[in-house]
């Protein structure tokens, strides 16, 4: 009704009830009742002698021409495609627009084909680099854990 949920609703009428009290509670919801009966009628009174004045000055009409040319299922394909300009003398120029659109498909597609073999060539280039790097990074390991041969000492150093 107001945009009030039943908790809210709830809430108003354990107000009522102890504000008014159980006695004139429901002699306060029948005269709410017909208040708001009234209001509705009223607003229904309005509402019908508005669209009795847009009847009158043929808002209506408009208002539906309006909305037929907006939805193209109003109108009939032969108005739609003389509007857009399609016709028999058109065929010509269809057929140019599909030689145009093949042409540009197949490029297309070639430049998507280079494009992917670039990328598989990068990736791979990319691989090789990390197989390198770690091939490089397992020699260093190598080469810390073995252990360096000492220069022996001479036997005049030892005395």
């Amino acid at each position: 009704m107001f945009g009030l949920g039943w908790t809210e609703m709830l809430v108003i009428g354990i107000v009522a009830l102890i504000v008014v009290g159980p006695e004139d509670l429901p002699q306060m919801f029948r005269t709410m009742g017909k208040f708001t009966g009234k209001a509705r009628g009223m607003a229904r009174e309005f509402s019908r002698a508005m669209n009795d004045a847009a009847d009158q000055a043929g808002v209506n009409e408009i208002n539906k021409s309006i909305k037929a040319a907006a939805n193209p299922a109003k109108f009939s394909t032969d108005q739609l495609r003389k509007a857009a300009g399609f016709g028999p003398e058109t065929q010509k120029l269809s057929e140019e627009r599909e030689e145009t659109r093949r042409k540009v498909s197949e490029y297309t597609a070639k430049k998507a084909e280079e494009r992917l073999a670039r990328e598989a060539a990068q990736a791979e280039a990319d691989e090789d680099e990390a197989v390198a790097a770690e091939l490089a990074e397992s020699a260093e390991a190598e080469a810390e854990a073995t252990p360096r041969p000492q220069p022996e000492q001479s036997e005049t150093s030892k005395s």
